[in-house]
């Protein structure tokens, strides 16, 4: 389960956000490319944007449901 306190610092301000356990599989990436991003220097995935729509939402929501190390989060803002 992603922790809060444990976000990548690239994250933009938002409910949504990956946390330092992310293992760079592109899942997420692939899924809601518009999202989430990789730093390459870093590895990490972040989220670049908040999803509005509820196709971003849904978009989102499957990547974090289906992410393998549970390194998205939704803190419920």
């Amino acid at each position: 389960m992603a922790t809060v306190t444990d976000r990548n610092p690239e994250n933009v301000p938002g409910r949504y956000y990956v946390d330092s356990s992310c293992i760079d599989c592109d899942q997420c990436r692939v899924l809601a490319p518009e999202i989430f991003v990789r730093n390459a220097d870093t590895g990490l995935t972040y989220v670049q944007k908040q999803p509005v729509t509820d196709e971003e939402i849904n978009l989102v929501e499957e990547a974090r449901t289906t992410c393998a190390t549970e390194s998205i989060g939704n803190d419920g803002e």
